[in-house]
């Protein structure tokens, strides 16, 4: 059984930083994609950054271009997400989630039907 386990959520001032990790386990993965989502209050789940397992392929929502940046260890499995230059409207429930249907050298997909595997969420607020 697969299992998505996120951590470094939690409360920070507006332009602060906080760093997401998610590790993926439970099986061997080949090749696939991981992503980060996000829901608001109040709004749906909404796609926010995704990459290729080889780190090679990655892409981000416009309104998180220049402030988040995703990146990939696909010796543990695991995928991050440095938020930079936060503000209150990033406070938002973050997902990560995992594509295992992800063919390369294709980009990401963004869309959450193509994640088959999702973590639990992590907090993230910002603080006007």
């Amino acid at each position: 059984q697969v299992q998505l386990v996120e951590s470094g959520g939690g409360l920070v001032q507006t332009g602060g930083s906080l760093r997401l990790s998610c590790a993926a386990s439970g099986r061997a993965f080949s090749h696939y994609a991981m992503g980060w989502f996000r829901q608001g209050p109040g709004k749906e789940r909404e796609f926010v950054a995704a990459i290729s397992w080889s780190g090679g392929r990655y892409l981000y929502t416009d309104s998180v271009k220049g402030r988040y940046t995703i990146s990939m260890d696909n010796t543990k499995n695991t995928v991050y997400l440095q938020m930079n230059s936060l503000k209150p409207e990033d406070t938002a429930v973050y997902y990560c989630a995992l594509d295992d249907q992800y063919e390369s050298p294709y980009y990401p997909r963004v869309s959450l039907g193509a994640y088959d595997y999702w973590g639990q969420g992590t907090q993230v607020t910002v603080s006007s």
